[in-house]
């Protein structure tokens, strides 16, 4: 888990960040974003992809990586951004973000996935797969994932017919029932329900 962020203090590069994004998939809720910085030499046991740790796990290690991380930070890009931009977009500009809201500026930046969001003045490395490979990036998703996940439940007090705590604003059979009941409430992605608003 530490290969990548090795080859890269060894090539020169020593704040080494790893980024990752949150909340692609679902027809509801912002996208979010989180960049860490890694103490060099230091490993935090457990670390990985977020989506192979149970939510125990990852809010454990949530404390954890905020606690011991020597920078973090996380940002999100919006529903109306979501809808305005596309996805994809969105999410780079959630990256862009959290890397841009960090309190140390990072030589290299470690990328899950195969797109560059374009950081300016600063290295960036694709790795697909990184929140498995990587410790930054793993650290990242975690931190990603907890807060996105924390901030639907919040929505669910603010929209409790919509039971978003449960499905997270994926598309779940529960999900689109309560949209077929309720209708599309201010926190939905409209681009991703046009064929559900056509039919």
């Amino acid at each position: 888990m530490y290969e990548y962020e090795q080859d890269a203090d060894r090539a020169g590069y020593h704040v080494i960040c790893g980024v990752d994004e949150a909340g692609r998939g679902p027809l509801a809720g912002d996208v979010y974003a989180a960049a860490v910085v890694l103490p060099r030499g230091v490993e935090i046991p457990g670390v990985n992809d977020s989506k192979k740790l149970s939510e125990k796990k990852r809010e454990a290690l949530y404390d954890v990586i905020t606690d011991q991380a020597a920078a973090w930070s996380i940002a999100t890009a919006s529903v109306e951004e979501i809808d305005t931009l596309n996805i994809l977009q969105a999410a780079m500009l959630a990256m862009r973000r959290a890397v841009e809201g960090l309190s140390l500026r990072p030589d290299i930046v470690l990328v899950d996935g195969n797109r560059d969001p374009g950081f300016p003045d600063t290295v960036s490395r694709l790795i697909v797969g990184g929140d498995a490979k990587s410790a930054s990036i793993a650290a990242a998703s975690i931190l990603a994932k907890v807060a996105r996940d924390r901030y639907m439940k919040q929505l669910d007090e603010r929209y409790p017919m919509y039971q978003f705590a449960k499905h997270k604003g994926y598309g779940t059979r529960l999900h689109y029932e309560m949209l077929e009941k309720y209708g599309i409430s201010p926190v939905h992605r409209r681009s991703f329900l046009k064929k559900w608003m056509q039919k």
